[in-house]
């Protein structure tokens, strides 16, 4: 009887350890979920929302892994970003948090604010305003802004907001060094990206970790906590649901 039970308990063991090593590859290699706990990328994406994120988009680096081991250097696999990807990377003033952005400037890219307008290597980016005086979170408080359609040199197009008071009118030039990116946050007047050289600044390839696919689930954490389920009829947003990035 004794052996029996013993036996029972070491497959158990064995049936949790096996489950958790498929999950770290899982994670590791194919889809990892992401929590979005700012307003830096509103309206994109809204504080609450819960997606996935392709780890092998780009190929790997050590920052695909839990705790950043470090098996090898640069990345293996590798496939360069596209510029107006939704990208999830370290950021290089800690090498462990995750900061998701939206990709603006590539390797040898000049990338400058001048008159409140967005230019790529002295060319303006195409912007096209779709709703003037709305609200978007930053921090704990409003910010009234106008929404833009812009349009990247590529084609990619999205939409970005900026404080309608045009606070943001001018901005240093920034030349993007080789092997490095340039990310914004689609909320414009409320993000912390790169144009903060000494907290972000300019990314290194190695620390992308990966491409941001679908949103999966949605909650107003303003109406009620996610754990509060029995408030989910109010908070929940089910138009949000799978949706694509």
């Amino acid at each position: 009887m004794k052996n029996k039970v013993k036996n029972i308990i070491i497959d158990n063991i064995k049936t949790l350890i096996y489950a958790m090593i498929i999950a770290v590859l899982l994670r590791s290699l194919l889809y990892q979920p992401f929590y979005i706990p700012s307003s830096s990328m509103e309206p994109t994406l809204l504080v609450g929302d819960r997606l996935f994120v392709s780890k092998y988009a780009y190929g790997y680096s050590k920052h695909s892994f839990p705790f950043s081991p470090a098996l090898f250097k640069n990345r293996i696999f590798n496939d360069e970003p596209i510029r107006g990807d939704l990208v999830v990377f370290k950021t290089p003033a800690d090498n462990r948090t995750d900061y998701i952005k939206r990709l603006i400037g590539m390797p040898g890219d000049n990338i400058q604010f001048i008159n409140g307008s967005l230019f790529i290597n002295d060319e303006e980016v195409l912007r096209e305003e779709i709703k003037k005086e709305f609200f978007v979170r930053c921090g704990g408080l409003n910010l009234k802004v106008n929404a833009f359609y812009e349009t990247l040199p590529n084609g990619k197009k999205y939409v970005a907001a900026y404080n309608s008071l045009g606070t943001l009118q001018n901005s240093d030039r920034y030349k993007v060094p080789k092997n490095h990116y340039f990310f914004l946050g689609d909320n414009r007047d409320c993000s912390k990206d790169s144009r903060s050289l000494s907290s972000v600044g300019y990314v290194k390839n190695e620390n992308l970790v990966g491409k941001a696919k679908i949103i999966f689930f949605s909650n107003d954490t303003l109406t009620s906590s996610f754990l509060k389920f029995w408030n989910w009829k109010d908070s929940l947003r089910i138009e949000r649901f799978l949706l694509r990035l």
